[in-house]
């Protein structure tokens, strides 16, 4: 498996890009601002895009795409999320005041694009022996994680997430489990916000990780641009364990 990370931020300015991972050449994860960095022979190329949630730091490039790409391709571009998630991407961005809806370009029967409902546990094979699980995550509007998993192993990535006791049995279970991705969007003297807006700061990344009991590398993404040295430095200092790792753009993970 090999995933090529397009963005990992939770801001953008100074070469940062929101969260977008390209897996193998036909998969994507998000499609947030880092997506945009591919050619267009590389976006032509995706065929399967499994969304975490809604917010627009992950959607932004979505109807980008379809609208440079659509044309060009012989099938609809298939979009994965909860049923809550399409929905609000039916009324807030497809809905021929945002953007058109591309669902009925060039007609209903061809479309660009097609919304695949997937639910929490649902699982879908998008390429060659990649499987893809929808997992639990907690946030301000409804959202998932993923599982992906080639076989010979497992990559986790948390999306936005808080506090979140259902995700780690599950991730307990996966046998061959490489790599967890987990976000952490603000520092510690940020908690207040971070409880409100549903992500994770140092102190609660710590809490979070001592209820994993399996090895795993530990990548941490979604940090604040303007808090990035503080927010490492603190996860450093008290994840010493499970030696964390920041998640860089362009950083390509292959298992």
């Amino acid at each position: 498996m090999r995933l090529k990370v397009l963005g990992c931020s939770g801001g953008i300015g100074g070469g940062q890009r929101t969260t977008s991972f390209l897996v193998g050449r036909h998969t994507l994860i998000d499609a947030g601002t880092g997506l945009g960095d591919l050619s267009v022979a590389e976006l032509v190329q995706i065929d399967h895009l499994f969304l975490t949630h809604s917010h627009l730091d992950h959607i932004a490039m979505l109807p980008l795409l379809v609208d440079t790409v659509g044309a060009m391709r012989s099938k609809p571009l298939m979009v994965y999320a909860s049923t809550l998630t399409l929905d609000i991407l039916s009324e807030h961005i497809f809905n021929w005041k945002v953007w058109p809806d591309f669902r009925v370009i060039p007609n209903a029967m061809a479309p660009f694009i097609r919304f695949v409902p997937f639910e929490l546990g649902d699982v879908v094979q998008a390429e060659n022996n990649l499987t893809i699980t929808a997992l639990p995550a907690v946030h301000t509007v409804p959202a998932v994680g993923y599982q992906l998993d080639s076989g010979r192993a497992s990559i986790v990535f948390t999306g936005d997430t808080t506090v979140n006791d259902a995700f780690w049995p599950i991730i307990n279970s996966i046998g061959n489990l490489k790599a967890l991705i987990i976000e952490t969007a603000f520092c510690n003297h940020e908690r207040a916000l971070a409880e409100a807006s549903c992500h994770l700061c140092p102190d609660m990344l710590v809490s979070e990780l001592q209820k994993l009991t399996i090895l795993a590398e530990i990548y941490i993404t979604h940090l604040k641009p303007g808090e990035i040295e503080l927010t490492m430095q603190e996860i450093t200092e008290l994840a010493t364990t499970f030696r964390p790792k920041m998640l860089k753009n362009g950083q390509v993970l292959e298992f």
